[in-house]
């Protein structure tokens, strides 16, 4: 009798590594599509941001252009975490210029993109955190014993950090 209680322990306790492991494993990919989303979200406003602008700061076409350019890419994970740092950097950029030049900032069109710009940047960064956070704790689950041999028997890896290089975390300079 005593067996049969041990036994049923044991495979609830392998049910619930297993589906403790796989939404885990869920989240994360979860927490990385809404960083896609809201790069989407991003990619999908600054083209408009360009139209607007072009007519007021055509002495700014270069960093638009780099915004642009940088949009336009499909990276690896590496490679968006060091892109989306060159397009936040590039937006820096472009909303110092608009404090530089009150004409550009007075336009209603413009001040409106600014703001949901600023707003997307921020979401991205929260986006960013939550993905972090959530693959910490996926890290965290698949290292710890008893859950680590669960992950082992799944073949689960440790995933990576969205994180950018230190280069990419100096000052931006505008340049005007």
């Amino acid at each position: 009798m005593i067996w049969i209680i041990i036994i049923i322990i044991i495979v609830l306790l392998i049910v619930f590594l297993y589906n403790y492991l796989v939404k885990l494993n869920i989240r994360c990919q979860n927490a990385w599509s809404q960083i896609d989303n809201q790069l989407k979200r991003r990619y999908d406003l600054i083209p408009n941001l360009v139209e607007v602008t072009k007519g007021y700061a055509a002495y700014e076409r270069e960093t638009l252009a780099a915004v642009v350019n940088a949009r336009n890419q499909n990276p690896t994970m590496q490679e968006l975490a060091k892109e989306t740092e060159e397009v936040s950097q590039n937006v820096k950029q472009l909303l110092a210029v608009a404090e530089s030049y009150p004409d550009l900032k007075a336009n209603e069109v413009f001040k409106n993109l600014q703001i949901e710009l600023t707003g997307t940047e921020d979401k991205i960064a929260f986006a960013r955190q939550f993905y972090n956070d959530t693959v910490q704790h996926y890290n965290s689950a698949i290292m710890m014993f008893p859950s680590n041999i669960m992950a082992k028997i799944l073949k689960y890896k440790e995933k990576e950090y969205f994180k950018v290089n230190e280069e990419e975390k100096k000052e931006v300079k505008v340049k005007l």
